[in-house]
């Protein structure tokens, strides 16, 4: 360690006089006055929040984070159903920070195909529906629109089921009745005893 030659009375800068004075090494940093800090990087900090804005911040995060969990169990059990990505509406908290506080997941309930491929894709939708732990009324709604398109095409399938056997009933019934002409013996009644 050296010692300065300036004088502790001399114009050096305040920093080097005390670093002088207590015999440390000149090269510490510069002391800087306050009324020396140019007023725009002096930013004011976060602003203070008191009990219910955290409060509120709190609830806001809570359900934050449900709403997501929740359209996200939407989306996982989407395999099969055509849905749309899950879209949320935000609430700014006092922090200024931005909280989900409703979302949803739109889930096409169309029923443009055959009843056999509906009642599957019903299925499913009522399992889309249903995924999350705590369904929420509109869930429940979605998942009942469902079992109805699934009963629809359940009789739908029952009526062409039915349409179907009576076709074949009645062509069955023709071919019975139908004399033969191949066999020599159609049109005789045999009375063997």
């Amino acid at each position: 360690m050296g010692i300065s030659t300036y004088p502790l009375n001399s114009t050096a800068p305040p920093s080097l006089k005390l670093a002088v004075a207590a015999g440390l090494p000149k090269s510490l940093p510069p002391v800087v006055k306050p009324d020396a800090i140019p007023e725009k990087k002096l930013q004011p900090g976060p602003p203070q929040l008191n009990e219910a804005q955290l409060l509120e911040i709190s609830k806001l995060k809570s359900r934050d984070t449900e709403l997501r969990q929740h359209e996200q169990a939407h989306l996982s059990a989407s395999a099969g159903v055509d849905v749309s990505n899950a879209s949320f509406t935000y609430q700014r908290g006092p922090n200024g920070v931005n909280y989900a506080v409703s979302g949803d997941v739109r889930i096409d309930t169309s029923a443009e195909l055959k009843p056999e491929d509906r009642l599957v894709q019903a299925a499913m939708i009522s399992d889309v529906a249903l995924a999350p732990p705590e369904p929420t009324p509109t869930d429940r709604a979605v998942a009942a629109k469902a079992q109805q398109m699934a009963q629809q095409a359940r009789i739908e399938i029952m009526q062409q089921g039915v349409g179907a056997n009576i076709r074949q009933s009645g062509q069955s019934r023709q071919e019975n009745h139908a004399p033969e002409s191949n066999n020599p013996a159609s049109g005789r009644i045999d009375t063997f005893a």
